[in-house]
């Protein structure tokens, strides 16, 4: 199995990118260098306005050579102490907000697929409707439950290294088919859950068909040159109105085995309806 390092570094790549994509701003987050460089030109500019500012007190009695001397002393000793002193500590401070975002990434997303896990894809969609409840504004949204078709014969003929590989591209494929908000994650052993946010009926059904088709169409090589085609059962619940993720959940988990009874490669969706009042 890929080691966790491998999900850091492609969550890292990822946000890197789109944080490239939405902006050319310096990065003043607690792992930014530019937190580190402006803090430390702050900090210094301050130690040397606090110097010349206590030593102010005195330069009106002192004779012209004395007061020149003391302020260069009160400018370029906190330049020479302070400004390293704050260079190293802002730095550690980043290298712990680093090493606690890689921890976070590692806690969160499945080593192997390099999406989210069970629990985090879990409480990101409890956050979204819990949200929308509170608001008791007009909602809409899909669950999708993603099932690779006959995974254990896969396993069973190419072995348990390439049925990893075939999991990894079941991800990628699915990631590919979605819009920028939507989340996956790995769920169980062969089964992915997509949360599609603020999605109609119809576009859920269109993804989940997009899904589809692109693990059908992705190639799969574990002999080398002869391609094994992938399937997936898709089954999903779609929602426009206040709703729990267990009542999603079960919905789509029924959709998901009538798809595999129907003959697997396919895709069936149900609506939840709203409550009455």
């Amino acid at each position: 199995m890929r080691k966790p390092a491998g999900a850091i570094a492609k969550a890292s790549n990822s946000e890197a990118a789109s944080r490239s994509m939405r902006t050319n701003l310096p990065d003043f987050s607690a792992r930014g260098r530019a937190r580190v460089v402006a803090v430390t030109v702050v900090g210094t500019v301050g130690c040397v306005a606090a110097a010349l500012f206590v030593d102010s007190f005195t330069f009106l009695a002192e004779d012209a050579a004395a007061r020149d001397h003391a302020i260069l002393v009160d400018v370029l000793l906190p330049i020479a102490l302070a400004a390293p002193l704050l260079a190293f500590l802002m730095s550690k401070l980043r290298e712990l907000a680093i090493a606690h975002y890689d921890l976070s990434i590692i806690a969160s997303t499945d080593s192997l697929t390099a999406v989210l896990n069970k629990g985090a894809f879990r409480m990101l969609v409890d956050a979204y409707l819990s949200k929308v409840a509170e608001q008791n504004d007009p909602c809409q949204g899909a669950l999708l439950v993603v099932d690779v078709d006959h995974f254990k014969t896969i396993n069973d003929r190419f072995g348990h290294e390439q049925g990893d590989t075939a999991l990894q591209l079941v991800a990628r494929s699915i990631q590919s088919a979605l819009r920028g908000a939507d989340i996956v994650g790995r769920i169980g052993g062969e089964e992915f859950g997509v949360f599609l946010v603020a999605s109609s009926a119809v576009e859920a059904g269109s993804v989940a068909e997009r899904i589809r088709g692109a693990i059908r169409g992705a190639e799969f090589r574990p002999r080398g040159n002869r391609n094994e085609p992938l399937s997936v059962s898709v089954g999903g619940a779609s929602f426009h109105s206040a709703v729990t993720f267990d009542e999603l959940f079960h919905l789509a988990d029924q959709r998901l085995y009538d798809a595999k009874r129907r003959g697997r490669n396919r895709v069936a969706m149900a609506a939840i309806e709203p409550k009455a009042a």
